[in-house]
């Protein structure tokens, strides 16, 4: 499970994404959210602003993200 450490209260979704590098760009980040390949705590996400705040998993092509505190 890769994790990304929150330098703020919150990240939005595609941020987290394009940050562990599980999408290469926003562009990709953007139609992985709308094409619903994106969860956010077992629950399929469309919404590629949604904020994420520590605790929260974000799943994606097989691959776990783990939103930390720093």
């Amino acid at each position: 499970m890769r994790k990304v450490v929150l330098r703020e209260e919150y990240i939005k979704l595609g941020q987290a994404l394009k940050a562990s590098r599980l999408a290469d760009s926003g562009v990709d980040a953007k139609f992985a959210v709308l094409e619903g390949k994106v969860k956010v705590n077992g629950s399929v996400e469309l919404q590629r602003g949604k904020k994420l705040h520590a605790g929260d998993v974000v799943e994606y092509n097989g691959e776990q993200i783990q939103i930390s505190a720093p």
